[in-house]
């Protein structure tokens, strides 16, 4: 789907969203007469420090005067990777932009990302990964790692990982294998309109604890994560014991 196919499916009253220099600006009226906040990336823009700083400033200023949802609508290309944003301290920015969602979601602005094209690496969990819930049409085509990239970082042969990614899909990428790892709350359909999607979502959101390892494990994409997550918070809630000073 094309953004302003999207946007005129999701905000069927109006909406004020324009592109600007491969970013995604503006709000949307949604069916309850409450404005969204709409931020995102469009065209397979790589995600550097100029747009990660923008995105960040609208959604902090947004915190002043709205109410509303804030919808982040992802197509991007990985973080770009210049040695002007890595000297600048990319990785710095694109953790700055995903505290400011986070901030803006605990304080009462629940955040929905919308991922409808292609995103991977640092941008996709930068963006998307970083709202309360992700949905995504059917043609979208996530990747926090491609495979060759795998292959280099873990030595693994290209081979084995493509053998394993049949099987195991925190291996592989692409939408079916991220839902079913849960990152990927619901694929929404293209057939119905987007805004009536968005009004279900709205009204049964999960709650503000990342449960997204539990609804790995119950699809069977990730088996053992939510267990041990529990076992970390149990253990880090569990008082301490005292030392004894030796004589």
């Amino acid at each position: 789907m094309k953004p302003a196919d999207i946007l005129d499916s999701l905000f069927p009253a109006g909406h004020d969203v324009t592109s600007d220099g491969g970013l995604l600006l503006g709000s949307g009226v949604l069916h309850s007469g409450d404005r969204a906040l709409v931020i995102g990336i469009t065209d397979r823009t790589p995600l550097g420090v100029d747009e990660a700083i923008r995105l960040s400033r609208h959604v902090l200023a947004s915190l002043d005067d709205g109410s509303g949802p804030i919808l982040v609508l992802v197509d991007s290309d990985s973080q770009r990777m210049s040695k002007r944003d890595e000297l600048l301290g990319l990785n710095e920015f694109l953790a700055h932009l995903a505290k400011t969602l986070i901030h803006a979601d605990l304080q009462g602005r629940p955040t929905i990302g919308l991922l409808y094209g292609h995103s991977a690496a640092g941008a996709f969990l930068a963006t998307a990964m970083a709202t309360r819930v992700l949905v995504a049409p059917p043609g979208a085509d996530p990747a926090v790692m491609d495979l060759p990239s795998m292959a280099k970082v873990t030595k693994l042969p290209l081979e084995v990982l493509q053998e394993k990614a049949k099987s195991t899909p925190v291996f592989a990428p692409g939408l079916r294998n991220l839902a079913q790892t849960g990152a990927v709350s619901a694929i929404w359909d293209e057939a119905e309109p987007l805004a009536d999607q968005l009004d279900a979502l709205l009204a049964n959101l999960p709650g503000a604890r990342d449960a997204r390892d539990a609804l790995g494990k119950q699809r069977g994409g990730r088996g053992l994560a939510a267990d041990v997550a529990a076992r970390v918070r149990n253990l880090a809630l569990q008082p301490a014991v005292p030392s004894h000073e030796t004589p």
